[in-house]
């Protein structure tokens, strides 16, 4: 079975690495222009999870690429869709079927578009799409989550920083996904001693979770420019000093990358303050879950980036890190360019198929030089599309296989 297997030594940004980890950067490395499908060689499994909102718009052009270019590069998908979030709930009453996750469990890696919804919100916590998604890291057992944040020269205009703080930024989140506060008990509900109602959660971290998640930030900073800043509250939380000191421990394995630690409160303030002074960065869950959505935002749209979530053994699990945005589902306005680029990620990281990743990768970098863009990166003098049209034009440079440099 071709199951991802977290293999550290692999382990750096999402794409390919030269001086600057940016995604669909690489230098030309093949010269050819190949139209045809070649005799499929390896054949893999993929679940899908569409899930909510525009979560089944953008998984059907990932979908469509991952079936391209994996056909241009002798792979074969079996593609099995299941449901999941909030439309799982509609169909079955809970949002993470029995089925869905043993189909995800069986496959070789599993693709997620979006989940959540108003319809949904006022449930209770056990019937809520979100409370699906934490089900299904939990069943995978994916306990690292990478989340890139680059900000692409087409692009710079877009980000909300000025140009000469968000030029050149690249970056990557390594967050700590099941353990924490998500998921510390005792949590729940109950009354103080003023017969006030209360309500709690734990914040609690073992050895073991800290020095795995530290090892995979040592091995992705060292793969990329041997710097690592880890993000704690060790000036008040107990967990946080657990976290510091295993962190400072396994640091002394890696001599070669540069360790740093700073508070969460600075870490935040820092990241629209000066982007560029930072180039992985491990934190625990809830502070990754905040900090990597602040940093998607340098970008100047959450609608472009990828995420990969891994464990030691088994699929891992990929996703755009954008939301269901149910008030443009339907309408042929989402971005689809996270989930194409979560499919590349799949390929790379869930499959070892490095080519067909940097294929889809250099498919969407032609895309945007060629001027396209959806509206949430829209510009002037660009031209405005929809979520079909990009999908469509990132096709035609996968089949032409136009590797384009900046």
């Amino acid at each position: 079975m071709a199951s991802l297997r977290l293999n550290l030594k692999s382990l750096g940004g999402p794409y390919c690495h030269h001086d600057a980890s940016l995604p669909m950067q690489c230098p030309p490395k093949r010269g050819r222009i190949r139209c045809g499908a070649t005799t499929p060689t390896r054949s893999y499994s993929i679940t899908l999870l569409p899930g909510d909102g525009i979560g089944p718009e953008v998984i059907s052009v990932a979908k469509g690429v991952l079936r391209l270019a994996g056909s241009l590069e002798g792979i074969e998908f079996g593609f099995q869709e299941m449901p999941m979030g909030g439309a799982a709930l509609d169909l079955t009453g809970v949002p993470l079927p029995d089925e869905t996750l043993s189909a995800a469990r069986q496959s070789d890696a599993v693709l997620l578009g979006a989940i959540g919804g108003y319809k949904w919100d006022k449930n209770e916590k056990h019937l809520k799409p979100e409370t699906g998604l934490l089900q299904l890291r939990e069943g995978l057992k994916v306990f690292a989550n990478l989340r890139p944040a680059t900000v692409l020269p087409q692009l710079v205009d877009a980000s909300t920083l000025k140009k000469e703080v968000a030029e050149g930024v690249d970056l990557m989140v390594v967050r700590e996904l099941t353990g924490g506060i998500y998921f510390g008990k005792p949590r729940g509900f109950s009354s103080n001693e003023n017969g006030e109602e209360i309500g709690f959660n734990t914040e609690i971290y073992a050895t073991s979770e800290i020095d795995r998640i530290a090892r995979v930030a040592f091995e992705t900073a060292r793969k990329r420019h041997g710097k690592l800043c880890s993000v704690d509250k060790a000036n008040v939380l107990e967990a946080s000093m657990l976290w510091r000191r295993r962190v400072t421990a396994i640091a002394l394995e890696y001599p070669d990358v540069e360790l740093t630690h700073m508070y969460v409160d600075n870490a935040a303030m820092q990241l629209v303050r000066n982007p560029k002074q930072f180039d992985t960065i491990v934190t625990n869950n809830i502070f990754g879950d905040i900090l990597s959505d602040e940093a998607s935002m340098i970008t100047g749209s959450i609608g472009m980036l990828p995420s990969a979530s891994l464990g030691e053994k088994g699929p891992g699990l990929f996703e755009p890190i954008h939301g269901s945005a149910p008030d443009i589902a339907g309408q042929d306005k989402a971005n689809p360019l996270a989930a194409v680029l979560s499919a590349a990620m799949l390929l790379k990281y869930g499959l070892g198929e490095k080519n067909a990743a940097e294929r889809i990768e250099a498919a969407v970098l032609n895309t945007l030089n060629r001027g396209f863009r959806t509206g949430d990166i829209y510009s002037d003098g660009n031209t405005l599309v929809g979520c079909k049209r990009i999908g469509e034009e990132v096709l035609k440079s996968v089949e032409s296989e136009v590797l384009a440099t900046i």
